[in-house]
Formats: C-alpha cells, sequence, structure tokens
C-alpha cells in the first residue's frame, strides 16, 4: 500500500477516541445535525407511542399527536443541553458522565448500560427491517427467502459505516434525506386518498372521548422518557460541531421536525388501520409496485439511519468501559454482537423484559445526569473535574444513592401512573436537595 493510500484510509476512518477532537476538526454546521437527527426519527421504534396513544389509550389522532409531541420535545430539550460537554470539550458522552458518576461510575454502570441499549435497539431495529423487506419481495415475487439472507448483511452494511466514523453517519443520512421524505409523503397520500374505514384523519373519534386529559398526559409523558434518555449519547455526535449552539440547535429541530412527522405516521397509522406500524399499514392498502416499492426502501433506509447511530454511540460507550480499546476496535466488538443478535430473533424478543428492567437504571442515570450538569455544575464542567478523567477514580457518593433510590421507586410506582416520568422527577429532586446541601456544608465546614 503507497502512502497516499495509507493516508487516505486514515483519513476514512475516524480514529478519535476518549480523547478530544481537535479544534480544527469541529466544522459540521447546525443543518448537518438537523439532516441526521430527521433521517434516524422515522423508525418502527419511534412509531410505538404515538400509535399505542391511539389505539391504547383512546386519543384522536390530533390528540396524540399534540401529547406525544410535547413529551418528546420537553425530552430533546435536555437531550440538547448536555450534547454541550462534546461540542464545547470535544469528548464523548460517557466520558464527560466521568465527571458527574465518577470515573468507576461511568465506566462500570452507566456505560454497560448504555452499550445493551445500544445493542438491543440495533438488533430490534434489523430484525424489523428485515422483515418488511422479506414481506415486500414475498409480495411481488411469490417466493419466501430466509431470514438471514437479509438481516446478516444489512447488519454488516450498518456496522461498517458506524466503523468508518461520524463522516460515514453523516454523508450516508444527507444521501438517506430525500428519499425518507418522498417515502413519508407517499405514506401520508395514501393515509388521505385510501380510507377504508371511512374516518377522517381529523375527526375526533366519539368512542375515544376527544383524547382525555389524563390520557394526554400519560402517552406525553411515555415520548418524554423514551427520548430523555439520551442525554447520555447526545456530545457523541457534537463532539464535531462548529460551534456548541450549532450542535445543540441542529440536534433540537431536526429532533422535533423529526418526531413531530414520525407522531403523524404513527397515529394516521393506528387512526385509520388499528397498526402500529406505518410501513406495514401503508404498503397493505395499495396494489402499486411503485409505492410498496418507495415505502419498502424508506423502512429500510430508516433502519441503517438509526442502527448507524446506535452502534456508533453504543461502541463510544462500549469504549468508554474497555479504555484500553480503539474506537475501531470497540465499534467492532459492538458490530460483532449486533450482528449474532441480529440473526436470532428469538433471543432479542425475549430479551424485551431484561431491558425494560433496565429502565429502573436508565431513567435514575438520565435525571442525575441532567441535575449535576445544569444544575450543579452550571452547565460548565470545571477544569479540575477535566483533569481527573483519566484517574482510576470511584463511583462518587451522592449520584449513586440517587441512582439506587430512584431504581426502587421505579419498580414501586404502578405501571399505569408512568413510573419513568415521576421516577425522573423525583430523582431530579432528591438528587438537587442532596447535592445543594452537601455544597452548604461544605462551605461552612
Amino acid at each position: 500500500m503507497s502512502t497516499n493510500q495509507r493516508e487516505l484510509k486514515s483519513t476514512i476512518i475516524e480514529k478519535m477516541g476518549l480523547e478530544a477532537v481537535p479544534v480544527a476538526s469541529r466544522k459540521t454546521p447546525w443543518y448537518r445535525y438537523m439532516i441526521i437527527q430527521i433521517a434516524i426519527s422515522a423508525n418502527a421504534g419511534n412509531f410505538l407511542i404515538p400509535a399505542l396513544a391511539v389505539m391504547e389509550g383512546g386519543l384522536s389522532f390530533l390528540a396524540a399527536i399534540i401529547a406525544t409531541t410535547i413529551g418528546a420535545v420537553l425530552g430533546f430539550i435536555f437531550v440538547s443541553l448536555l450534547s454541550y460537554p462534546g461540542s464545547i470539550h470535544g469528548i464523548p458522552a460517557q466520558y464527560a458522565i466521568r465527571t458527574m458518576l465518577g470515573v468507576k461510575g461511568a465506566r462500570f454502570l452507566s456505560s454497560p448500560i448504555r452499550s445493551l441499549t445500544s445493542l438491543y435497539w440495533f438488533s430490534v431495529q434489523t430484525i424489523g427491517g428485515t422483515y418488511v423487506l422479506q414481506q415486500l419481495i414475498l409480495r411481488l415475487t411469490g417466493t419466501e427467502y430466509p431470514f438471514l439472507m437479509f438481516s446478516i448483511p444489512i447488519s454488516i452494511v450498518m456496522v461498517i459505516l458506524a466503523i468508518i466514523g461520524f463522516e460515514a453517519v453523516k454523508k450516508a443520512t444527507s444521501y438517506f434525506l430525500p428519499l425518507l421524505l418522498v417515502g413519508e409523503g407517499t405514506m401520508l397520500y395514501i393515509y388521505f386518498t385510501t380510507n377504508e374505514t371511512n374516518r377522517s384523519l381529523l375527526e375526533l373519534a366519539p368512542e375515544s372521548g376527544h383524547g382525555s386529559f389524563t390520557m394526554m398526559a400519560f402517552f406525553s409523558s411515555l415520548a418524554f422518557v423514551q427520548y430523555v434518555s439520551g442525554v447520555s449519547a447526545s456530545a457523541d455526535m457534537t463532539r464535531y460541531a462548529k460551534t456548541p449552539n450549532q450542535g445543540a440547535l441542529g440536534l433540537f429541530l431536526g429532533n422535533s421536525f423529526g418526531f413531530l412527522l414520525t407522531a403523524i405516521l404513527g397515529s394516521g397509522s393506528a387512526y385509520l388501520f388499528n397498526d402500529v406500524n406505518p410501513y406495514v399499514s401503508s404498503t397493505a392498502v395499495t396494489s402499486s409496485p411503485w409505492m410498496i416499492t418507495i415505502i419498502t426502501l424508506t423502512a429500510m433506509v430508516s433502519m441503517l439511519s438509526i442502527n448507524m447511530s446506535n452502534a456508533y454511540t453504543g461502541g463510544y460507550s462500549l469504549l468508554n468501559t474497555f479504555s484500553r480499546l480503539s474506537r475501531v476496535q470497540s465499534a467492532v466488538i459492538f458490530g460483532v454482537l449486533g450482528v449474532v443478535l441480529s440473526a436470532t430473533p428469538t433471543l432479542v424478543n425475549q430479551a424485551e423484559q431484561f431491558i425494560s428492567a433496565l429502565g429502573g437504571l436508565i431513567i435514575p442515570i438520565s435525571a442525575v445526569i441532567v441535575v449535576d450538569y445544569l444544575w450543579v455544575k452550571r452547565a460548565s464542567i470545571p477544569t479540575s473535574a477535566l483533569l481527573s478523567l483519566q484517574e482510576t477514580g470511584s463511583v462518587y457518593r451522592l449520584p449513586f444513592i440517587s441512582v439506587l433510590i430512584g431504581t426502587a421507586i421505579y419498580f414501586v410506582i404502578p405501571e399505569s401512573y408512568s413510573p419513568g416520568f415521576l421516577t425522573f422527577v423525583i430523582v431530579g429532586i432528591v438528587y438537587g436537595v442532596l447535592a445543594a446541601f452537601n455544597h452548604s456544608k461544605l462551605t461552612s465546614s
């Protein structure tokens, strides 16, 4: 290999690990981040809560959109604000969290949980996308091909893009966005022109109770909980932001607009066809090969987009735990695990209860991270804390106690009361009070 070829290869594959991204490499403008977030929004996992707001909560089409969008946008505010450690200091999210939970607290508590969560959703999205592709080919050809024939190559492609790094994610999502918008527009066209239920999307269904405030609040809180957990990963992306404000603005606008489209599609699919997946419901009511193909390609592209993000951030979480690895090595390990799980759909389906149980740690940790950075640290990581990032360290006592309290609360509150949202609020208050009391005690002593 020539010197020029080696240099080209080194520039193609991102090598930055836990160390700070050089200021000269921070050139990504806000609209690039907006494109990335819009591209990863419309996927099977994100359709679920807006669809269930209609199907299980009895909300109307409009009430479901309003409720879930409010909750999601509130979560996106925190996600955007917690992107600043990445854009200001150039370090990944889980590395910055060492200053909030302690080095061991971040390495052996928050990072493994984040890695497992990203790995699970990577597998779920791959399996869901594979089923959609499998059904399309069955419809078009009448032949059902083996599941593994699609799932393994698809997951390998996503892993390779994640291994290449942020530039691959940025460029791929930019290329994907036009097709995604065309596909989403096609689904909306079908919803407004092919209505077998004789119900208008703009009609408030009498049987839904016109969207009770209690149900709206409940599903709003579910949407908030689903997205606020992104505070533990958002800094991974904004390390390359042109300015901190551009990184945060791009994430917020992209997430918010992307979710609005997602909520419209998910609620519409549930309201008209009682189906949680717009890709499935829209293709089922049209016989146009062109529309079916466009929608299926959109499903594939949305899966690729979200899973590139899952693999990219999941690799950094793994790297924070096993700091002796390189970024590429951690991404490869994450990718191998993702490919294996994507080839075994029954294993992933059985893991749902396990991931749900992880919520008992994910939500309290997210609350502590938000309060610590925005309230305790006043949105600024002290130099002394940054200097201690590579020390052996320990688990910080107050955050750890707050997380344990939150975990206990999470499993005590009945599911009908949205334990995730209540736990987030309670833990945030408890940790804020404990931190303030500890600060005043140190000041007076």
